[in-house]
């Protein structure tokens, strides 16, 4: 059987068993704080009402900053020579989960 947890970062959820690379919003200087919604460990499962508070992730920070795909937006309005094209990409911060423990 499997290990795997649902975990909560900067209100995303990710699915993430060890050894993991996940990619999240960029965090800069924030704490890397990481809530557990759900703990699956060789088929018991552990749900908390909020988070499961027995249990422990360990996250390493693997980059700091890290672009992502590059998103082209183009607008357009007929009839009066308006054109426009913008381009975004996002910032993430690469994380390693290192360990799941209860």
């Amino acid at each position: 059987m499997e290990k795997y947890a649902v975990i909560k970062i900067k209100n995303q959820q990710f699915k993430v068993s060890e050894g993991d690379e996940i990619l999240v919003d960029k965090l800069g200087d924030a704490k890397l704080e990481a809530e557990i919604l759900l703990l699956v460990d060789n088929g018991k499962i552990k749900i908390g009402k909020s988070k499961v508070t027995d249990a422990k992730i360990t996250l390493k920070k693997l980059k700091d900053v890290e672009k992502g795909e590059k998103l082209h937006v183009r607008k357009y309005k007929a009839k009066s020579r308006y054109r426009k094209k913008i381009g975004f990409r996002a910032l993430y911060t690469r994380l390693k989960v290192e360990k799941i423990s209860r």
